[in-house]
């Protein structure tokens, strides 16, 4: 006899999968390698990955600290004046009034508090939040790598694919800010990987593995989402994703009641934890009221208008994600829906499995698309109906999607599913176009809520939407046409996509972000006629525009801030300073109501295109 092994028999072919379905787990589920025999082989290499993760990570962190050199203040006013003013009341220092405001929640500004241990002053504060943020968000690069290995793309192009993640303005433009949007990302990313592992455990753990590792991932997963929470009310939505989950595992046998019971005590204790944190803030920042989101979510969830307006502008921030990110976040979210229809069964953890993970990503994404939506005041703006930011969290995820399908796809897969991304991306813009019509050329343009918008069409003073749409497409179709290319389709892919996305983030740095911070600097800096540290506290007139009056709290940064309205109420006198507003046509001694108390002089004064003012100090 031989003893050379039998091959293995080929299936009757009433047995095989139809092609269709060999198609999509071709894509979506390539079958793990037979691991190596052990050697001193496999830990080389694992020591080489490890620098080359480090080295990555740290230019990643680089890259964020050379764009972010310019910022000195907040610009992203009023979120990231409340997000560093809440730091401050967590450090034991002043109030700040922003009173008829949205509330900012606690869990980031307490990651900002190192920021006050080791600086000295306001930009020193800003600039080290900045860092803060640089060394968070620079940690997509190896949970982009993990997240695309999930869904089987080869290693060196999950190396690769993962540094154009990071990059990706949704997840580099708004690390250089003082925002949630800068680790939220990271947050999402980190929370679908563990709850991941969680679901698809095997009930028992052999070899090195611990068997306490089902405990540990889901309590993870809901300490981030506890977290999330904790940060911004985005986090509700992942909190109530999360939960569901938590309960469906037992009752459909995926995992153990006990595993279950302790992911949901951690969940529970973490958020009660984060609600007091963020009660603990409320009379410090909001003394007077909040603007009533809340209220808002009611009226539109129970009016017909309401619904129009919800549905509109939520199909309006999926249109921006979708052109954005070239056309992948489309593809990506219409991957995941065919996952949700028709699992792959080739997945870790059976089709099931894949079904309840590809259903909570659909419901992340309707969610905070259509929460946010309902929840937002009429503003008057463009970027009411076209919104980049709140889906920015859950754009990785599509965006990792998207690449698995442009990479393992057939040609007639790509090219069915590239087509009906296209197709998604019009109709959405035809919506938008639908509901907005003429508003989207007469509301205020704000360039900040379009950084990737404004390169596609390279025009960074008004909103073109066939135009950014189109441009947006035109990207998708080069990266179907790039990604066929023989041998190194893939590379020439991730370097078409990185590209796009450091140009997009460049020119938002160069012509958004830094001109915003020098003219609120020219607009609003005293500390050429005041010294600040003398002034304990400022009182600022409600009729100050608000982007003003936040900025003088800004670089008063040891004061407690408060506010009045001078048509009303007399200007206070137990404080250090006073910001007036500054009437046309007389002189800035002749601000002061019925004329200033004795000892009380004008300090500065400035006539800008946002406001004119008088600081008045004793």
């Amino acid at each position: 006899m031989s003893d050379r092994p039998r091959p293995a028999r080929r299936a009757p072919v009433s047995a095989r999968p139809p092609a269709g379905a060999r198609a999509v787990s071709r894509v979506v589920a390539r079958p793990p390698a037979t691991p190596a025999q052990p050697d001193a082989a496999p830990s080389r290499r694992g020591r080489r990955w490890a620098w080359v993760f480090l080295l990555g990570w740290a230019a990643q962190v680089a890259v964020r600290l050379w764009l972010g050199a310019g910022q000195t203040i907040p610009v992203a006013t009023p979120d990231e004046s409340g997000y560093l003013f809440a730091a401050r009341v967590l450090t034991g220092g002043p109030d700040a009034d922003m009173s008829f405001g949205t509330v900012y929640r606690g869990g980031y500004p307490l990651l900002l508090t190192p920021a006050f241990w080791f600086a000295d002053g306001p930009v020193g504060v800003y600039r080290g939040a900045l860092v803060i943020n640089a060394l968070i968000s620079a940690a997509m690069l190896p949970l982009a790598y993990l997240l695309l290995r999930r869904l089987r793309v080869r290693r060196r192009l999950s190396y690769v694919f993962a540094h154009v993640i990071a990059l990706l303005p949704c997840v580099l433009f708004y690390s250089e800010f003082a925002l949630t949007d800068a680790i939220l990302p990271v947050i999402v990313v980190g929370w679908l990987l563990l709850v991941h592992t969680w679901l698809t455990a095997p009930a028992r753990w052999t070899g090195r593995r611990a068997p306490g590792r089902p405990l540990l991932c889901g309590a993870g997963a809901s300490l981030l989402v506890a977290y999330a929470y904790t940060c911004h009310t985005r986090g509700a939505i992942l909190l109530a994703v999360h939960a569901a989950l938590l309960l469906a595992a037992p009752v459909l046998r995926w995992r153990a009641w006990r595993d279950a019971s302790a992911a949901g005590l951690v969940l529970a204790a973490a958020t009660a934890a984060g609600m007091l944190l963020n009660r603990s803030l409320l009379p410090h920042m909001y003394p007077s009221g909040d603007n009533d989101l809340g209220g808002n979510v009611v009226r539109r969830l129970t009016t017909p208008d309401g619904w129009g307006w919800t549905l509109s502008l939520g199909t309006g921030q999926v249109w921006y994600q979708a052109v954005a990110t070239g056309g992948m976040a489309a593809v990506g979210l219409l991957a995941v829906v065919f996952a949700a229809v028709r699992p792959p069964r080739t997945l870790p953890g059976g089709p099931g499995r894949t079904r309840a993970l590809a259903l909570a990503v659909l419901a992340i994404v309707a969610g905070i698309a259509f929460a946010t939506s309902a929840a937002l005041p009429v503003e008057y703006r463009i970027g009411n109906y076209v919104y980049g930011r709140y889906l920015a969290c859950i754009a990785p995820v599509l965006f990792a999607a998207g690449v698995a399908v442009l990479v393992h796809a057939p040609r007639r897969t790509l090219l069915r599913a590239s087509a009906a991304a296209a197709v998604m991306t019009v109709a959405a813009a035809g919506v938008v176009q639908w509901y907005a019509g003429d508003l989207l050329g007469r509301y205020t343009y704000t360039a900040y809520d379009f950084p990737e918008t404004s390169l596609l069409t390279w025009d960074w003073t008004a909103f073109r939407l066939w135009r950014a749409t189109a441009a947006g497409l035109v990207l998708l179709g080069l990266s179907v046409a790039a990604v066929r290319v023989r041998r190194h389709g893939p590379l020439l892919l991730g370097g078409l996509l990185a590209a796009a996305a450091v140009a997009m983030c460049a020119t938002a740095i160069d012509r958004i972000a830094q001109p915003l911070a020098r003219a609120e600097t020219a607009h609003t800096d005293l500390r050429g006629s005041v010294d600040l540290r003398a002034q304990r506290s400022i009182a600022v007139d409600w009729n100050v525009w608000w982007t003003i009056r936040l900025s003088q709290y800004y670089w008063a940064w040891w004061s407690e801030g408060s506010v009045f309205d001078a048509r009303w109420t007399a200007p206070p006198q137990n404080v250090d300073m006073v910001v007036l507003a500054w009437p046309k046509d007389v002189p800035a001694t002749a601000s002061w109501p019925k004329g200033a108390p004795p000892g009380w002089q004008v300090a500065d004064s400035r006539r800008t295109i946002e406001g004119d003012w008088v600081a008045w100090t004793r």
